[in-house]
Formats: C-alpha cells, sequence, structure tokens
C-alpha cells in the first residue's frame, strides 16, 4: 500500500522495535540513510537496530553507529514490531527477511523502478536520495536534529547526488545540506574519508581503466571482470565513473563476476535511461543510474547486457533523428 510522508512517520511513530536494512553491496546513501534513521528513532527512545547483508566499506567508519551495523543471522530470528527496508525494493536485502519476524514492513525508496508492492510503501522519485527522504521523515517527527543524525544523512544525500553535481539536485536538496551544515556536518572530513583509497585499489583502477571497451559505435564503454579478476580486486566502486567521461560515451557499464554464474551490472548515463535496460533483467534504479544482477555465465552476461545496452542506444539515437 502506497503511504504519505506523514503517514509514514506515523508508522515509524506507532512502532517499538525496528529493525532498518537496506539493499546488498551497500552505498553511501544505503548506509547514510539506515544509520540516519537509526539515530532519529533512538532519539526518540525506541529500539532500533542496522542489519546489512553485506560487507560494509570501512571508508563508511566515519559515520557515527558504523561499528554497530549487524548482520543477519539465518540461525536466530529478530523480533520487531516493524521492519524498514531503505533504497530499494524488497527483494535485494539478501538474507535479512528471512531472518527478521517483524509485525509489520515499511518500504522507504527513491527509485522510480520501485513497484511499492510492500506492506506500507513510501516511493520519492524526485528525491535525489533515501537520506533526503529521511531528512523530510525527520521533520514529521518530534526529533532534535545532532550531529550523529546530520552527518549520516548528509553522506547519503551527498554520495547519491555526486557531492551535488548530479542532475538530481535539487534547491530541495540543497536546502537539507545547509541545514545538516549548520548542525555540525564537516564536509571535508566526509568527503576525505570517502575518497581515501587503498594502494592496491588504486593499482586496480589503472588495470581497470586498461581493461575498458569502446562498443556501440563508441557510445558505449564498459569494464567486464570475470570471477578470478573481480575476487583479486579489492573494490570496484570507481570504475564507472572513470569511464562515463569518456567523450561520446552514452553509457557507462561495469560488469564483475561476483562468483560462477553470478554476475552485477551497474549502469550511468547521460541522458538515456538505463533504468528501463535493468528492468528487462529484475532490476531497477534511476534514468540516469541503475543496474541489475544476470544469473548467467561471464560470456554470456557481456554479450546478454551489451547487446541490451547496443539496442537502447540505436533506439535513443533513432528516436532523437526524428
Amino acid at each position: 500500500m502506497i503511504v504519505t510522508l506523514s503517514e509514514t512517520a506515523a508508522i515509524l511513530a506507532s512502532a517499538q522495535r525496528i529493525v532498518i536494512t537496506a539493499h546488498q553491496n551497500p552505498d553511501g546513501d544505503a548506509i547514510g540513510s539506515s544509520l540516519g534513521l537509526m539515530h532519529i528513532l533512538r532519539s526518540l527512545g525506541k529500539e532500533a537496530l542496522v542489519l546489512l547483508d553485506d560487507d560494509i566499506p570501512a571508508i563508511f567508519s566515519v559515520l557515527p553507529g558504523y561499528d554497530i551495523i549487524g548482520r543477519p543471522e539465518l540461525e536466530r530470528t529478530v523480533e520487531a514490531d516493524l521492519l524498514v527496508v531503505l533504497d530499494t525494493a524488497m527483494d535485494r536485502t539478501g538474507d535479512v527477511l528471512q531472518a527478521v519476524h517483524a509485525e509489520h514492513i515499511l518500504n522507504i525508496d527513491h527509485h522510480q523502478t520501485n513497484d511499492g508492492s510492500a506492506e506500507y510503501s513510501y516511493i520519492a522519485p524526485t528525491r535525489a536520495a533515501t537520506a533526503e527522504i529521511i531528512y523530510d521523515l525527520m521533520h514529521e517527527l518530534p526529533v532534535h536534529l545532532d550531529k550523529a543524525m546530520a552527518m549520516c544523512i548528509y553522506t547519503g544525500l551527498a554520495t547519491d547526488s555526486g557531492f551535488f553535481r548530479f542532475s538530481n539536485t535539487t534547491s530541495h536538496t540543497m536546502r537539507a545540506a545547509a541545514e545538516l551544515l549548520d548542525h555540525g556536518v564537516e564536509p571535508n572530513v566526509i568527503s576525505e574519508a570517502l575518497e581515501q583509497k587503498p594502494y592496491q585499489t588504486v593499482r586496480d583502477i589503472g588495470e581497470a581503466i586498461e581493461r575498458a571497451e569502446l562498443f556501440a559505435d563508441g557510445h558505449a564503454a564498459g569494464i567486464f571482470l570475470d570471477a578470478e579478476t573481480t575476487a583479486r580486486m579489492k573494490s570496484t566502486e570507481s570504475f564507472i565513473g572513470m569511464i562515463r567521461v569518456i567523450e561520446g560515451v552514452d553509457i557507462a557499464v561495469v560488469l564483475k563476476t561476483k562468483e560462477e554464474g553470478i554476475c552485477r551490472v551497474s549502469m550511468r548515463s547521460k541522458g538515456l535511461d538505463v533504468s528501463a535496460i535493468a528492468v528487462q533483467f529484475g532490476g531497477g534504479g534511476h534514468t540516469r543510474a541503475a543496474g541489475c544482477t544476470l544469473l548467467m555465465s561471464f560470456e554470456e552476461a557481456k554479450r546478454t547486457i551489451c547487446e541490451a545496452i547496443s539496442q537502447a542506444i540505436r533506439a535513443y539515437h533513432c528516436q532523437g533523428a526524428k
């Protein structure tokens, strides 16, 4: 059922034991919005904890609460009044749904491809980040904004807007950021922490760039990593930004093989709707940033996603020529 912002706040206010989760392979928005909401709820005297079914990058250790993020344990059920799923639809939370027994489920997201099928869903595609929704929710609750909340919410807001460079940045986004700064956020501390990369990661970036391929008549660029290469590389998070800037490229794609038969795809565009491509394969996202998982071999996955991207680019350019 689709609910309003005030109804979302009321659902949160009515629960006492609350588990918060987000998608696997969590990014700054997933982590920042989860921790931000946790601090908000704890300030209201509620029992709130964050469970994420994946490793949490150490660069986020600058955020208050990083060290108490938990992992779901299937052998130990967590009882809760409410499970809150942030920054994703219900099917990307890994083992959390099985590990948590909640009376109610609330889904809060800003992705336009979310179908709103959760028990309660608040979807706001006009917000730059789920953290921006958490900021809005905070003003619907009797909460006094403090530095811990502000640091976490700002991180989600900044990372999903490309540190306020992407087209999803609005005047509301900037006003939210300004208020967060007024409550103790040190943007340099956050940006410097998130920009840090181990020496091996810098070497991996160099190798990844050497592996970059152009296709679709130069309108697409991709980095494609088989299982052995993915396992060897420390992090692949910054790869897509490196090839997105290539002149003439409409879509950048990174495919990494988590294990044989499971390939994760991330896409970025300069205007073309990549969420429409991701949806074809059970994924989702935004117009300019989307992803999906392909349950097939590396070679088949590479061929499949390249064909889908090439087809979308041809249709896009044909439409523009009319």
